[in-house]
């Protein structure tokens, strides 16, 4: 059984979702694999892969993410359990947590950063405890 989880978990990490230029998603996105952000997004969102967001990118909500690169607006705390890179075209309107960051010449953001973290792991869906408590009853 652990072996059928595990493969199942890496087959969802390796899956990819993409929000087109144009489009609109109000709620937050959790997902095992990456993401890419070309519209807007109102609400949060967490990936245990990658997030990139474009320069036609709009998201008012907080990011986590192990990796991410952000080219386009963000309205809320940023997240990132490795390397962050601000693209040049990127602004950014909130708090940065990230064990790396690379800023390209252009980016710009207001708000607190705090490097060299050693963040806790990435959750997806249900906490531990409830699953359990589902799979008991």
């Amino acid at each position: 059984m652990l072996n059928k989880n595990h493969k199942e978990v890496q087959e969802l990490s390796n899956s990819s979702n993409i929000i087109g230029k144009g489009t609109i998603v109000n709620g937050s996105i959790e997902t095992f694999g990456n993401i890419r952000v070309e519209g807007r997004v109102v609400g949060d969102i967490k990936t245990k892969s990658k997030a990139a967001f474009g320069s036609s990118s709009q998201v008012e909500g907080s990011v986590v993410a192990q990796n991410a690169e952000a080219a386009g607006c963000i309205k809320g705390t940023i997240e990132v359990t490795e390397l962050l890179i601000l693209k040049s075209t990127a602004s950014i309107d909130g708090d940065i947590i990230t064990n790396k960051l690379l800023v390209e010449s252009g980016a710009s953001f207001n708000g607190k950063c705090k490097m060299g973290v050693k963040s806790k792991e990435i959750k997806i869906g249900k906490p531990e405890g409830e699953a359990k408590q589902i799979l008991n009853a």
